[in-house]
């Protein structure tokens, strides 16, 4: 089955259903939509996306219900399924803006509903419109995360200004129906935002029920260091049954990438706990929050090596691999960032792992070669992937035990070569990478 999820970072929904076809094409599997839930249509910054104002409408600056749907179905008719980003966790900082803040969504939307409703109708989920979804009483107190290696605070304060939902019934009940609903549109799985400040409680009430099963469901627990994550995302691998973005693996390609990391630790890292179990990851060289958010853009690998980690990630055996694709929203504030992700769901690159990703899927893994400064793997018998991140031309002499004799076609450059006899030798360029199938 294929499996590599296209992110399709701030893609109007129209846009998406206009894509399908050729996403189907290009070998992915899976498209994770952005946040649907009620933010002001007007509001084109995608950040907005992220503050929803109400679960019972879907209506943002990307599009309606009827786009969404147009885009679920899209899809599903290409073989596609469609995951969707839910937004749990807050609602969104209205203060200084309206009278009551912490009502939701609040008597001028409540009116506007009235006004429009036929608009708002054609719009709606789920529910009353006629009535308020939150009051301050399912919030927690107001007082943002200060200490954000604590749980208890991470899961209790409020997220630089977002209004902190609390764990009670009417809370639970309504992310409940809200899923329920979203489920009836077609949705095949959900990515859960910031989960690592969702109490555990919380998630096991609202994504492990019955209802829930069948979906792939995997959260964004955003860590940086092997203290973060066994403070967040271990107990949380070790508690829920879900998936997990696969941080720790990040890490170690950071680390890797250095100029002192090594490339033997890419043979088994999830074996040293340097990578979640390979049935539990989504893996990435890039999330949304990296590059937008100046806190977290140290995290930001060299181009070049994104792509060589890019290479591991989507030809390694494990993990469900992440293709973020935006439309340069970040090189707004940060000019160097033009065109680096900018349509990546389609560039030679990209499509030439996927193809290597879906022939070889399922296929197990074992090392050829391994130094220092790069990596040979073979995965089953026809396919070789090569990473050399030294600046240095590098000769490998590899064992062919295992391995199929004949032409092997090099997707990424478009080579051949003939592998033949007990070893045989090749040549890997200077911080590049080769993707071998054998014909």
């Amino acid at each position: 089955m294929r499996d590599v999820i296209l992110h399709a970072f701030n893609w109007s929904f129209t846009e998406v259903a206009s894509r399908a076809q050729e996403i189907s094409r290009l070998g992915y599997g899976a498209v994770l939509l952005p946040p649907p839930l009620y933010s002001e249509r007007e509001g084109s910054s995608w950040w907005q996306r992220y503050q929803p104002k109400d679960y019972r409408v879907i209506r943002s600056y990307l599009g309606g219900k009827a786009e969404l749907e147009l885009a679920i179905k899209a899809l599903h008719d290409q073989g596609v399924r469609v995951y969707v980003d839910i937004v749990f966790n807050h609602m969104a900082n209205e203060k200084g803006r309206r009278p009551d803040p912490y009502n939701f969504p609040g008597e001028e939307e409540l009116s506007r509903y009235r006004a429009e409703r036929e608009s708002f109708e054609q719009d709606r989920l789920y529910g009353d419109l006629n009535v308020g979804l939150f009051s301050p009483w399912d919030f927690n107190y107001e007082g943002d995360i200060f200490n954000w290696n604590d749980p208890h605070e991470s899961q209790e304060h409020w997220l630089s200004g977002l209004p902190d939902l609390d764990l009670n019934d009417w809370v639970i009940r309504q992310q409940q129906t809200c899923l329920a609903a979203l489920n009836s549109l077609g949705f095949d799985g959900y990515r859960i935002d910031a989960i690592k400040h969702l109490p555990q409680e919380h998630i096991a009430r609202v994504f492990q029920t019955p209802e829930m099963h069948g979906e792939f469901v995997f959260g964004e627990a955003l860590t940086a260091n092997d203290g973060e994550e066994n403070i967040f995302l271990w107990p949380l691998l070790n508690t829920t049954t879900i998936s997990y973005y696969d941080f720790p693996l990040h890490e170690t390609l950071r680390r890797v990438f250095s100029p002192a990391g090594s490339m033997r630790e890419l043979v088994d890292p999830a074996a040293y706990r340097q990578a979640l179990p390979w049935d539990r990851g989504v893996t990435f060289t890039i999330t949304h929050d990296i590059p937008y958010n100046d806190g977290f853009r140290w995290q930001l690998l060299d181009r070049q090596d994104e792509f060589l980690a890019n290479v591991y990630i989507t030809c390694r055996d494990g993990g469900v691999p992440l293709v973020f694709s935006d439309h340069n929203e970040s090189a707004e504030k940060f000019g160097e960032d033009r065109d680096r992700w900018n349509e990546a769901w389609h560039r030679t690159d990209t499509v030439a792992m996927i193809a290597f990703h879906n022939a070889v899927h399922g296929a197990p893994q074992r090392a050829l070669f391994e130094s220092d400064g790069f990596i040979v793997l073979a995965r089953g018998d026809r396919g070789i992937v090569a990473i050399n991140k030294t600046a240095q031309w590098q000769q490998p002499r590899i064992l062919t035990h295992g391995l199929r004799h004949g032409r092997y076609h090099c997707l990424l450059h478009g080579h051949d070569m003939q592998v033949d006899g007990e070893q045989f030798d090749f040549a890997i360029p200077p911080r590049q990478a080769q993707l071998w199938l054998c014909k």
